[in-house]
């Protein structure tokens, strides 16, 4: 009896220490957040505030708020220049509804330049208002010339300045498969470009005929920046193509006088002293030699050649020569005529307009815009009537032999033979990197 009450006396000792051990343990956790909670609660009952404040009581004139008037927009849009295009096609394109830019660009001596050198492949880029009002107009009128229309308080004011920017300089080349053009685009080489690869080798390849699948051009050519941004084409440095197996090279080379041409890399003349086409990249309608006139349904000599092409496509002159006559000229309608060397006459009819300065002896160089395809005079449609004569006796521009240009001067054969030098070897760089192929 004494011993389970010893061990039931025992275990309630036991159980009271742990009870006690558990209080002060609880109490030891519990009192410094006691006493934290006690410095706060005491804190601020502690601080004293006997200053002594005096309001002061300041007027302050403040600015008459007016609401600002919301910004103008400028918008900045470019248009690539097309075969046949004109000025207000253009400005179609680009959203510029401005009547008054486009009387102002007729009307000016500087502004008038854009009608007589609309180049296919430049661009022309302009900025404007909410309203379609141009603010800015530029357009490239050679590598280092751009014109500039600014509209300001008193009007338009139209200057040419210089373009401080270098041409940077591309290398591409490419694989006929179906066409020229076909084949540029595929490699990313402009149109301009390509329009200029047909025009350096008119003199050896027809582009109409010649062209066979697998042909390669390779071509060393500008590209004009102004400001950072891509503006025009320029002019291409070096080529080569090789068509049906048979290569054809052309450099560019500036003579005494800085004009520029283009020669075979041996040094001879690449352009012929005439252009077989007037017209760039058009078609031959009417062939030369006797046809049933398509208006009086007769059986007639046609004594040229006609090339169909949009209303508006610019006509150049076949060859160096001064103007004989430029007016109305009975059923060929606008007509120029062309004295050149030799005897030779040269006859464009149809024009919807003249170039600009082109009237009776005025002297033109080869490549001189004359005018512009048109239908005036006996015509069904837009297209060129080209002749050729000599001593008067009309001949097949088609097929008449043409003779070729002078070769590069003997003062500045040494001259070309170094850049001559340096168009092979890049060249060659050039031709041996993979085509960039269009199917």
């Amino acid at each position: 009896m004494h011993v389970e009450k010893a061990d039931i006396l025992a275990q309630r000792h036991s159980r009271l220490g742990l009870v006690h051990q558990l209080i002060f343990g609880v109490v030891l956790l519990v009192l410094p957040a006691l006493t934290v909670l006690t410095a706060f609660g005491i804190a601020p009952g502690t601080v004293v505030d006997d200053l002594r404040r005096l309001p002061v009581v300041e007027p302050l004139e403040l600015p008459e708020l007016v609401p600002s008037p919301a910004g103008a927009n400028h918008y900045v849009t470019q248009e690539r220049v097309l075969r046949g295009d004109t000025v207000a096609a253009l400005f179609e394109r680009l959203g510029v509804r401005d009547s008054r830019a486009l009387d102002f660009l007729r009307a000016d001596a500087t502004g008038r330049a854009i009608f007589r050198q609309l180049v296919p492949g430049r661009m022309l880029q302009a900025e404007t208002n909410d309203q379609g009002e141009l603010l800015t107009l530029r357009y490239f009128l050679g590598a280092s010339s751009l014109l500039e229309v600014t509209r300001g308080s008193e009007g338009f004011v139209a200057r040419n300045r210089a373009v401080a920017e270098a041409p940077r300089v591309y290398y591409k080349t490419a694989t006929i498969r179906s066409s020229l053009f076909a084949a540029t685009d595929g490699a990313g080489i402009p149109d301009a470009i390509a329009v200029q690869i047909a025009r350096v080798f008119a003199t050896d390849i027809d582009f109409h005929t010649d062209l066979r699948k697998g042909d390669r051009v390779s071509v060393v050519y500008e590209m004009l920046y102004d400001s950072g941004e891509l503006v025009a084409a320029g002019r291409i440095l070096a080529a080569k193509f090789v068509n049906d197996g048979r290569a054809y090279q052309a450099v560019l080379f500036s003579d005494d006088e800085g004009k520029d041409s283009y020669y075979s890399l041996d040094g001879t003349n690449r352009a012929k002293a005439f252009l077989r086409s007037p017209v760039e990249f058009s078609r031959v309608s009417s062939g030369f030699g006797g046809r049933i006139h398509p208006i009086f349904r007769n059986w007639r000599a046609h004594t040229g050649v006609d090339f169909a092409a949009p209303r508006g496509t610019r006509v150049i002159a076949s060859a160096d020569g001064v103007v004989a006559s430029a007016g109305v000229h009975g059923g060929y309608g606008n007509a120029v005529e062309i004295r050149h060397g030799g005897a030779i006459t040269t006859l464009y009819g149809h024009l919807s307009g003249f170039g600009a300065g082109i009237r009776a002896g005025s002297r033109v160089r080869q490549g001189d815009v004359i005018g512009y395809v048109g239908s005036t005079g006996y015509a069904t449609g837009p297209h060129l009537h080209y002749e050729f004569k000599i001593s008067g006796i009309h001949q097949d521009p088609m097929k008449v032999a043409l003779p070729k240009a002078g070769p590069v001067p003997a003062q500045l054969r040494a001259q070309f033979e170094q850049v001559a030098a340096t168009a092979r070897s890049t060249l060659g760089r050039v031709s041996s990197a993979a085509s960039a192929r269009f199917e």
